[in-house]
This record gives C-alpha cells, sequence and structure tokens, in this order.
C-alpha cells in the first residue's frame, strides 16, 4: 500500500488492534491491522501517524553505522559500551580472546585463519561475556516483575533487541547486547519479561514499565541511538 510516497508493508492477523512499525535501517514501515479493517481504514490508520512515521525514518538515516568489520588489527571493536582496538596476533595456541587494556581487546587466532574464523572466536567470546552477565539480573528482577522466567538464551538476530514466548517463559536475547553497557541488557531483560504479563505495547504495557523502570525510555532511546553494526536493530 502506497500512503503519502510511503510504501506500507499490510500483514493481516487476528488482534484485535492496528500497530505500526518503522524498522532500520531504512525505514522500511509495516503495519499489522485486524482482520476485520478493510484498506480504507488502514489507509486513515496510517495517515493520522504520517508525522510519526517521518520522524523515524529521519532518525534512521542520522544514525551511525559502523562498516562490516574485517577482523584485523587496529578495528574498534566494543565491550559493555566501551570502545577497544583491536590486536590480532597469530598463535598456535587455543584461540581467545581477551582485554589486554582498558583500550586493547586482543584476539588470538591461528596463522593464516580467515576473516569467518576469526568472527567465530569473537563471537563465542561474546556470548560466553553475555551469559555470565544473564543470572544476577533475572535474579534481580523476577520478584519485581512478579514473573518467573524459565529459560533465557541468546542468539544473532537482525531486527530485534530481544523476544520472549509468553507460554514457555523463555526469552531471547541479542547476541550484540554483549557490546552494550549492562544497563542496555536490563532494560531489554525487563522489557521482555514484561511482555510475559503484556503481549503488545499497550498502555498496561508503559504503565508496567514506568512503575519497574522509570528511566526505561531513557535506557531504550540511548540503545536506539548507539552505533550499529552492519545491520540494524530498533526496540
Amino acid at each position: 500500500m502506497d500512503v503519502s510516497g510511503i510504501v506500507v508493508e499490510v500483514i493481516r492477523k487476528e488482534i484485535k488492534h492496528l500497530h505500526v512499525g518503522v524498522y532500520p535501517p531504512h525505514g522500511r514501515v509495516r503495519v499489522a491491522a485486524p482482520l476485520r479493517l478493510d484498506d480504507e481504514a488502514i489507509r486513515l490508520a496510517i495517515v493520522s501517524r504520517l508525522g510519526w512515521i517521518r520522524r523515524k525514518q529521519e532518525g534512521f538515516e542520522q544514525q551511525d553505522r559502523q562498516s562490516e568489520r574485517e577482523l584485523v588489527t587496529g578495528e574498534s571493536h566494543y565491550f559493555l559500551g566501551r570502545r577497544y582496538l583491536l590486536d590480532v596476533v597469530e598463535s598456535s595456541g587455543t584461540p581467545s580472546v581477551h582485554l589486554a587494556d582498558n583500550t586493547t581487546m586482543r584476539l588470538k587466532v591461528r596463522p593464516g585463519s580467515d576473516r569467518d574464523a576469526r568472527d567465530e572466536v569473537l563471537q563465542r567470546w561474546y556470548r560466553r561475556r553475555l551469559r555470565e552477565q544473564i543470572p544476577g539480573l533475572v535474579a534481580k528482577w523476577e520478584p519485581r516483575v512478579g514473573q518467573a522466567v524459565a529459560d533465557v538464551r541468546i542468539r544473532r538476530m537482525m531486527t530485534r533487541w530481544g523476544s520472549c514466548n509468553a507460554e514457555a517463559r523463555r526469552i531471547w536475547l541479542n547476541l550484540e547486547l554483549a557490546k552494550k553497557p549492562v544497563a542496555s541488557l536490563e532494560y531489554v531483560l525487563v522489557h521482555e519479561m514484561v511482555h510475559l504479563m503484556e503481549r503488545h505495547h499497550t498502555e498496561r504495557f508503559r504503565e508496567l514499565m514506568d512503575a519497574l523502570m522509570p528511566s526505561w525510555k531513557i535506557s531504550r532511546d540511548e540503545l536506539n541511538r548507539a552505533p550499529l553494526a552492519h545491520e540494524a536493530w530498533e526496540y
């Protein structure tokens, strides 16, 4: 559907309310609409949100983005919100990653390792470091939210910082969160825990977030404003 020059993807579902989403990296617009709404009703709903849609699209165009990482010495990489310069060292020992100091991330790889092999070592390290942070945060927030989490898993996601399966009480976190400050990880985790009670971003959802984490909107904006990788996310 074309609305005032904006191409909108419309998906009809068995839902009660219409939802409009604007997605990075270039502001793609998608609408989830109840089956009962006809095209004209959907068009009018989009028209009423055109100002918000255009502001979101402009925001994505202004965001900083990192180029594709080549995993070579001198590149910038992030961990817990801090920027490090990569130092690649070829060694016959076990591949590893460690922080040599406050500015250097040392990546040890086998001689002749290509870009994909180096990336695999780095991503395993990120996954371990992110996994270490999760139990304490879950223990902190379960009693506050009043929801038990059965499982938290990590995966690389292209368009979302997190997701949840309310029935299984399982939360998925984006591996990219290992690069962000702990406050960003905490916000995403709480966000998904609240979704165990309220599936959509309704007024009730916002009220629950306000009560549990009054500064959640600041955390959300900082997360989405941070330098983006080759692919981009929004929450």
